[in-house]
């Protein structure tokens, strides 16, 4: 018998929980000597089939030396792996590293065979694939570098896990069993396989939150009002299409419904299955209704309770337990501390939210983290009238709260393909894996729009978040490289969706405006010079203009090739030959229609009654027969707020509903943009192809909106076709891995000496301008003769390096006479030679110095920056980002992205420097930091760029233990 002294260290790090294909949860750990009465409960449950497949002949029951040798690991040269569910095993794998000769072996030896074995009722799970990653991780981890398994050819189950896995391999047949022999080394389609089953498994576990074919409420209360109670009418409310249970364990024995819901006192009194549980009880009952659903088969929970992380650290201990607790049981969780999830298909009707009433059906997704914000939203957008109504209203709405499981990364994998969602809204308060977040982020963008706030204080109490060292900027310019809409309040980020939400992309910044008012005019033409748009003349309709004028003259506009969109301005006019509302809205919609291809927006100012024909233009409530349309309120200009609006609206009540929009008209003013079309009769809803044209009280508004779309446009364009990463024949990849490999022996992390961090980087073809020790005069002349004249002088103590305008640097000195007054000049100013670290330097082409940087973020991954040298820059922090692997169209980006980068092109008479030279420089050193990871950080400054080449005059190269990469391990869920 094994004590516990004599086993060996349990891998923790192995542990790991999973989605698996159907969207619920397994967690995987290794298999240990306590594992023996689990083990042969789960053989027992495994059919004769499969045990067949598994050992290739009748094996009902295992014996007690099998089980003694599938439960004793040493966890290098024999490793087992469990798939469990509520504490119990549902799949195994296993290992044996073997030699040449297929017997038992150690290392070096670096093959093992595998085999797995998965319970009949779990299998078309995808568990079996979920092992394989795992336990191909753990193989590498132990020095082993090839599976080998033996299967019958009956078994094409776990034929098709191991070819559908996309690693290397190799296939023969002998003696009527088929062997299969692959490398582990990911390659380009394992990974593309294992991010693709992770998008499907993702999506499907948030699909089976947002659509779930019957909910149970925990937490009711026996008497009206409180949380429970409100989610339960509000879920009832809304329509739901499925079955609807209230739970509440102190409800009679004898009371059988609750607001005419069937009411228990338990989730297992329910007869039938519960998809989803919304959970509204104190946080100290909660784990017994967790317990309860778990034991019930419920797939997923949503946790309205607080009292969790956001509370401090025993709060933040009992969150942990919750999700181990869910998770053990195969539930994903929303929450806790959650506003609730909202969807409107017709098929669903699911308003388990805060919010009183289900918001109009539409084409927007919205994610927030903060219940607060996402009651903001909701309201804000049901006050946008026509804005939010048909197709620009909300597909589903998720409130992650403190965003224990559920993510946004997972909801936008759920978003990624949703046929019902058009535009994705998000207000992320943390980004909990930027990585993946940016990955995600980049495929979803080529789709489908995503907008984004993010916050940029700390992250609030509750969520957890990978440490980064990047700046808030630095992260806000790597979301937009990655197709991320970046705005910068709720108001832009609504005024955007609105947007986005109909109206085509424009071509390009090319725009018309026109309009009966040339004041607004000045200022939508003035507020598109500011956003980088290219305006045209102004239109001038003047104040007379008929709406026959305006449909004349936008006509003309989008039939003008050289107008990419079109701003329409408006203001009240005076006069019989003034349009009235509703006709200078359907001349407006109609001149659009004939165009399709350009967006076309309004800028209003105080037009209550054509903001209330608008609303009622595109509305697609039914009305009673002879009421008039509904005018949904609008607000005035100076409520563009970021935080919830003020007064009644701010309160969940105007969150948005068909009801509150039905009440008549209103006589606040225009906040936000409505929606121009033609208006239907009242009992006929808006076509799903009709124009909705967005309508804003501002002219900045509604150009800061244009401009994130053209700038969205752009990217779409540039993304069909993102460039190739070169190859240069001069790279000795193997010798700089060498290198790094001698280098890093002597140490985990150290900062290379200037001979050490040349001879790496001209590895890669990056040559540094030799710099020569000058610790005395003498030193210095010689030196220079090394060298050859002219030279340069320069101070490298710390406080010296790189700042140029303190004066610790001489240039273009012709001879020793010059070289040795130089250096005279320095020690007398700033101090002994010693203090300044003096180094000789032969001169470079006179050009424009710049800095380009490389570091490996741990949250982030590889960033490649490049700005201009100098204070100014500093200053400014003129920078420009991209994540590596750079292409040679994100170097050619990256030069011209900075502010200054007119000085690199001839800015007011100069000469252009030689930017291809600068682009093949940075794409040189992102291969570097891309093939070795290893070096966590470069800084070439300055590099002097000439009208004809370049020239790096300082390096600084920093190595370490790669961080660990776990965007290339296996599929897990994060641990907070």
């Amino acid at each position: 018998m094994q004590s516990a002294s004599d086993r060996p260290e349990y891998p923790a790090h192995w542990e790991a929980d999973v989605v698996l294909r159907d969207g619920g949860t397994a967690r995987i750990r290794p298999i240990t000597v306590d594992d023996a009465e689990r083990l042969v409960s789960f053989y027992e449950q495994v059919s004769d089939e499969s045990k067949y497949y598994r050992f290739f002949a009748p094996y009902p029951r295992l014996s007690a030396k099998d089980v003694h040798r599938f439960t004793h690991h040493d966890f290098v040269d024999r490793v087992g792996l469990a798939a469990t569910v509520g504490g119990e095993f549902i799949a195994t794998v296993r290992y044996d590293r073997i030699g040449a000769d297929g017997m038992a072996a150690s290392a070096p030896a670096d093959e093992a065979e595998v085999a797995f074995l998965v319970q009949d009722a779990h299998q078309g799970r995808g568990v079996a694939s979920a092992l394989l990653e795992h336990i191909a991780a753990v193989a590498r981890e132990r020095g082993i570098r090839r599976f080998a398994a033996e299967v019958l050819p009956a078994n094409t189950k776990m034929i098709k896990v191991f070819t559908d896995a996309g690693y290397t391999q190799k296939r023969s047949f002998e003696d009527g069993v088929v062997r299969l022999e692959f490398d582990l080394e990911p390659t380009e389609r394992s990974l593309a396989v294992q991010r693709a089953r992770e998008q499907r498994a993702e999506a499907r576990s948030v699909r089976r939150l947002l659509a779930p074919g019957s909910v149970a409420v925990i937490g009711t209360g026996r008497t009206p009002g409180g949380v429970g109670r409100g989610l339960l009418r509000n879920i009832r409310a809304s329509g739901f299409t499925g079955r609807l249970h209230a739970v509440n364990k102190a409800l009679p024995d004898d009371l059988r419904e609750l607001d005419g819901v069937p009411a228990h006192r338990s989730v297992r009194d329910i007869d039938g299955p519960v998809d989803l549980a919304v959970v509204a009880v104190p946080a100290e009952h909660v784990p017994e209704a967790v317990t309860e659903c778990g034991a019930h088969g419920v797939q997923g929970l949503v946790v309205v309770s607080a009292g969790y992380a956001e509370s401090g650290p025993e709060g933040r201990e009992r969150q942990r337990a919750l999700v181990r607790q869910a998770r053990a049981y195969g539930m994903r969780i929303i929450g806790p501390n959650s506003f609730g999830v909202i969807n409107t298909s017709p098929e669903v009707l699911l308003n388990a939210s805060l919010a009183p009433e289900l918001p109009r059906a539409g084409r927007i997704g919205l994610f927030t983290q903060s219940g607060a914000i996402g009651t903001a939203l909701l309201s804000r957008l049901h006050r946008r009238g026509g804005g939010v109504t048909g197709v620009t209203g909300v597909s589903t709405f998720v409130s992650a709260g403190n965003r224990a499981d559920v993510s946004g990364n997972d909801v936008l994998q759920y978003w990624y393909d949703d046929p019902d969602t058009d535009v994705v809204l998000m207000y992320l308060e943390s980004i909990g894996n930027p990585r993946k977040f940016t990955r995600l982020s980049r495929r979803t963008a080529v789709a489908k729009p995503l907008v984004v706030v993010q916050g940029a204080g700390s992250a609030p109490q509750g969520h957890a978040v990978r440490a980064t060292r990047l700046p808030h900027t630095t992260v806000s310019a790597l979301l937009r490289q990655a197709g991320v809409i970046r705005v910068d309040t709720i108001t832009e980020l609504v005024d955007t969706g609105l947007l986005l939400a109909r109206q085509p992309l424009p071509r390009g910044p090319k725009v018309a405006i026109l309009g009966n008012s040339e004041s607004l005019g000045v200022l939508t033409y003035d507020a598109c010079l500011s956003a980088g748009l290219r305006p045209q003349p102004l239109r001038d309709l003047t104040t007379q203009a008929s709406a026959d004028d305006f449909h004349a003259a936008l006509s003309r506009a989008l039939a003008d090739d050289t107008c990419d969109a079109v701003v329409v301005t408006a203001i009240p006019a005076i006069g019989e030959s003034s349009p009235g509302d509703a006709e200078l809205a359907e001349a407006l919609r109609s001149a659009a229609a004939a165009v399709p291809t350009k967006p076309v927006l309004v800028v209003h100012v105080e037009l209550g009654g054509l903001a209330e024909a608008l609303s009622a233009a595109t509305s697609t409530a039914p009305h009673a027969t002879g009421s008039a349309p509904p005018a949904l309120a609008t607000t005035r200009a100076s409520d563009a707020t970021t935080g919830p609006p003020a007064g009644p609206a701010a309160g969940p009540t105007s969150a948005a509903g068909p009801t509150s929009a039905a009440t008549g008209p209103s006589t606040a003013a225009a906040t936000g943009p409505t929606t121009a079309a033609a208006a239907p009769t009242p009992q006929t809803p808006a076509p799903e192809d009709s124009r909705l044209i967005p309508a804003y009280p501002a002219a900045e508004r509604a150009v800061r909106a244009l401009a994130e779309a053209v700038r969205y446009g752009q990217w779409r364009r540039d993304a069909a076709d993102p460039g190739r990463v070169p190859e240069y024949e001069d790279v000795d990849e193997k010798g700089a891995a060498r290198l790094i490999d001698g280098l890093l022996a002597r140490g985990q992390g150290l900062t290379l000496g200037p001979d050490d961090a040349c001879e790496l980087l001209g590895r890669y073809g990056i040559r540094v301008r030799r710099a020569l020790p000058a610790p005395t005069p003498d030193d210095a002349a010689r030196a220079a003769r090394d060298l050859g004249y002219p030279v340069a002088l320069k101070a490298t103590a710390p406080h010296l390096r790189h700042r140029a305008d303190l004066g610790g640097v001489r240039l273009d000195l012709a001879d020793e006479e010059q070289l040795r007054r130089a250096y005279a000049e320095l020690t007398g100013l700033f101090g002994r030679p010693e203090e300044l670290r003096p180094v000789v330097q032969g001169m470079a082409p006179r050009g424009v110095d710049t800095v380009v940087r490389a570091v490996i973020d741990p949250a982030a991954g590889a960033v490649l920056s490049f700005g201009l040298a100098g204070a100014a820059s500093q200053l400014l922090d003129d920078m420009a980002h991209r994540l590596v692997p750079v292409t040679d169209r994100d170097a050619t980006s990256l030069v011209r992205s900075i502010r200054t980068a007119p000085l690199l092109f001839g800015w007011r008479g100069s000469a252009p420097v030689d930017t291809p030279a600068l682009e093949e420089l940075l794409l040189r050193l992102s291969r570097l930091v891309d093939d070795h990871p290893e070096v966590v950080a470069v800084t070439l400054e300055p590099v002097v760029v000439a009208p004809h080449g370049l020239s790096v005059l300082d390096a600084s190269v920093r190595l370490a233990p790669p961080p660990a990469r776990d965007d290339l391990g296996p599929r897990t869920l994060p641990v907070y």
